[in-house]
């Protein structure tokens, strides 16, 4: 049923799902960009979805350089949670300012109803944790910014990231780690880390969840998800594949057409109207189109395509 016509779960419901789905570990998280990616991953059968900085920044056209705005996150977020009906992580970048900033952003995603937020280390403007030159903030800039988000908004499960691994070492990726643990982070997100090695030295240490980030092209060998759940991650993250995958699909279509004229020969690649409708659940409006017709005589919704 189309998300129009159905009823949600509350944000407290939809955090404690996570939780829980974390609990039970071997989570693999997958980035959707957007709610039509949502609803595909959901029909894969995943039960958690990420909404990656990197890949909504690219659908807008935009680096990943912290140039979103809080309305626009908070705004795809609601989006992408009403569609699935699903947790979503959300990728917060730094938090889009300083400590009141980071609390006026959990107040929104508390109410579009975002089960879990990802904070991360870096200095504005961020940079895209695999490439180099990134800064840091103190320790302390970052343990504000957690204890307030937690103390604030307990439901929220926050996820801190950090990028400490560039300029500090595997062991400041730890150290750091434990000081927001302490100051209330659910989940540990170590960026960035560059062999098995150091993903196992980094679970030995910390005794809380943790998130592995194997997305493609950049500083992480192309482990698997089972490579990492061996060693004790209860995460999985894959944050920008789908983009990556529909991008170069639609690049190879754009050219076949503008040579070709004819998209005769995609059919067979393309996602029928039948599997659309399905999808976005278009059977259930009709229906409820058809009920009111009945009692009013007009019709609401068209059939122009």
């Amino acid at each position: 049923m189309g998300w129009l016509l159905q009823s949600f779960p509350t944000q407290a419901e939809l955090a404690e799902r996570f939780r829980q789905r974390v609990h039970q570990g071997r989570l693999i998280l997958v980035g959707a960009h957007d709610p039509l990616a949502g609803l595909l991953a959901r029909k894969a059968g995943f039960d958690a979805l990420y909404l990656s900085g990197a890949a909504f920044s690219a659908s807008m056209g935009l680096p990943d350089v912290g140039v979103l705005t809080l309305e626009e996150v908070v705004a795809r977020a609601r989006a992408l949670v009403r569609a699935t009906g699903l947790p979503v992580l959300v990728d917060a970048d730094t938090g889009f300012g300083e400590l009141f900033n980071v609390v006026r952003l959990g107040r929104e995603l508390v109410e579009a109803g975002v089960a879990a937020v990802q904070l991360e280390d870096q200095e504005m403007p961020k940079r895209c944790g695999h490439l180099s030159g990134k800064r840091l903030v103190p320790p302390a800039v970052m343990v504000q910014k957690v204890r307030a988000l937690k103390q604030c908004f307990p439901s929220l499960v926050l996820v801190a990231r950090t990028d400490a691994r560039e300029s500090e070492g595997v062991d400041g990726v730890i150290a750091r780690a434990r000081l927001y643990v302490e100051a209330g982070a659910d989940i540990i997100f170590p960026e960035a880390l560059q062999s098995r090695e150091e993903f196992q030295q980094v679970r030995h240490a910390l005794p809380v969840p943790l998130l592995a980030n194997l997305t493609e092209f950049g500083k992480t060998p192309p482990l698997s998800a089972d490579d990492l759940f061996t060693l004790g991650y209860e995460i999985v993250l894959f944050p920008v594949s789908a983009l990556r995958v529909a991008a170069k699909a639609m690049e190879e279509f754009y050219a076949h057409l503008r040579q070709q004229g004819s998209t005769r020969e995609y059919l067979g690649r393309m996602q029928t109207r039948a599997e659309l409708y399905e999808l976005i659940g278009y059977a259930a409006y009709e229906e409820f189109d058809h009920l009111l017709a009945r009692s009013s005589g007009e019709q609401l919704v068209g059939h122009s395509e």
